[in-house]
């Protein structure tokens, strides 16, 4: 039997989200992204396409680090405007049946307390269909908007996070023990109040006094998902994270990745296998090879200079409006410069590479790599990833909602003859779906199970094994 492939959808609730230029087509429909019936007509796209989720990324700042100022990303829509992407997810959950969302939220946008109960309230109304993609914030706009200087350094933001979850999953898993909701009619008992805690939790960053404002959502405590590339942040994600992302230029790259991150998760207790890995990719597909490559040049050549840098140098730090748009790369002498541009081009060492390549390169889904032939062809691919440790795909967008349509209708039936993607969907919460019946909560010694109450039954269940 091959190995299932899962496969989430990777959006933003924004006019671009890593493809600036691109908008002005006709075929992208992103002009309208405040149009709710167009996410209500994706997911359900989606749905029928047999994707796992739809996973909606956010920032709380402004891209300002290109040239100094936000000009670049507010002229060509750079994520900004930029509107919240916890508030999509009622209606598309209202419109279908199974599909997941995972939504980002960084620890500095709500103190744990609120953010616990939204959370909660989004998983009863999906009825136990969402994902957290756990961040810490990487704009120093951000910060500011939060009433702080600039951002603690990067080990820092890593220790907030790991109390901030830790706020979360008490008032998740301890709060209210199982059977405290009774909704006893005859009584005129909703709930027991010998079964509800409150919470008491006085740690260096937060300190919270009281019992969940909510009742125990179906999934408790959401899927997590984590990004952590850095040693910091891999010890972080090893620790938390159900799902990690991976961003790697090659499958042998993500591979290596993959690998340390079970090995760490290993030394911490963990069952490696209990973390799925989601590579990043962009997808252009035709019925040949030569009309998929022209579909690939025409959006390359209508990717944008400022728009792509102004992403890049907020993601890096790095302001590469210093630099001339046909300077060689191999000239730059800085070193965040070298070793930020060797993790996008380590797959082509041999190119000579200007910053002008860099900013088309980014400007196609962001950076990460890009499959390009027919379906066929892209389905091979699909497979060398999983060959190299990868259980999905988190897929970027060049157009809305064509990328995701071209996919479902060309790439999608021959993985099913492959055997390699669900035809249907498992029943249950989104994270049974992923780890199979039984799992509605997170298993031992993840983090959040030592919080459970006493009484609140273990998850046992063990996931299929691989493939």
């Amino acid at each position: 039997m091959n190995k299932r492939i899962y496969f989430n959808a990777f959006h933003m609730n924004c006019v671009v989200h890593q493809s600036p230029g691109l908008w002005v087509r006709e075929d992208d429909n992103m002009v309208n992204y405040t149009d709710l019936n167009q996410w209500v007509e994706l997911a359900q796209l989606l749905e029928r396409g047999r994707f796992d989720a739809l996973f909606l990324a956010d920032v709380v700042g402004v891209y300002d680090v290109f040239r100094g100022n936000r000009e670049a990303a507010v002229s060509e829509a750079a994520q900004i405007p930029v509107n919240d992407p916890m508030l999509l997810i009622p209606a598309m959950a209202h419109a279908t049946q199974h599909l997941g969302f995972g939504f980002t939220s960084s620890i500095l946008q709500y103190p744990p307390f609120t953010f616990a109960r939204l959370v909660s309230t989004l998983d009863h109304l999906t009825k136990g269909r969402v994902a957290w993609n756990i961040v810490t914030s990487y704009l120093e706009s951000a910060a500011r908007n939060y009433g702080q200087t600039g951002l603690p350094d990067h080990d820092e933001r890593y220790a907030i996070a790991d109390e901030y979850c830790d706020v979360c999953y008490k008032l998740w898993e301890t709060s209210w023990e199982d059977g405290a909701v009774v909704k006893d009619r005859a009584r005129g008992i909703y709930a027991d109040p010998a079964k509800v805690h409150d919470v008491s939790h006085d740690g260096r960053y937060y300190q919270v006094h009281g019992c969940h404002l909510s009742e125990p959502s179906p999934q408790r405590t959401p899927v997590l998902f984590q990004a952590g590339a850095s040693p910091r942040g891999r010890e972080f994600a090893a620790r938390h994270a159900e799902c990690v992302f991976v961003l790697g230029s090659k499958p042998e790259v993500d591979g290596q990745y993959i690998r340390d991150i079970r090995r760490i998760a290993r030394q911490q207790g963990r069952n490696p296998e209990d973390i799925l890995c989601f590579a990043y990719l962009k997808v252009i597909t035709g019925d040949t090879e030569a009309a998929a490559k022209r579909k690939y040049e025409e959006y390359f050549e209508q990717c944008r200079y400022d728009g792509g840098l102004a992403l890049l140098s907020g993601w890096s730090g790095i302001d590469f409006g210093q630099f001339e748009p046909d300077q060689p790369l191999e000239y730059i002498e800085t070193n965040a410069i070298r070793t930020l541009v060797h993790s996008f081009t380590e797959g082509d060492p041999s190119r000579k590479w200007t910053m002008r390549d860099l900013a088309r390169y980014v400007g196609i889904g962001g950076a990460g790599p890009v499959l390009v032939g027919t379906p066929e062809h892209i389905a091979d691919q699909l497979e060398d990833w999983i060959a190299a440790g990868v259980d999905g795909f988190n897929l970027a967008y060049t157009t809305t909602p064509g990328s995701f349509a071209e996919f479902i209708d060309g790439v999608v039936p021959v993985l099913h003859q492959r055997g390699r993607m669900q035809k249907d969907y498992a029943p249950g919460t989104l994270r049974e779906k992923l780890y199979g019946s039984g799992r509605v909560r997170l298993p031992e010694p993840h983090p959040a199970a030592r919080h459970r109450c006493l009484g609140t039954a273990a998850d046992t269940v063990d996931r299929p094994a691989r493939a």
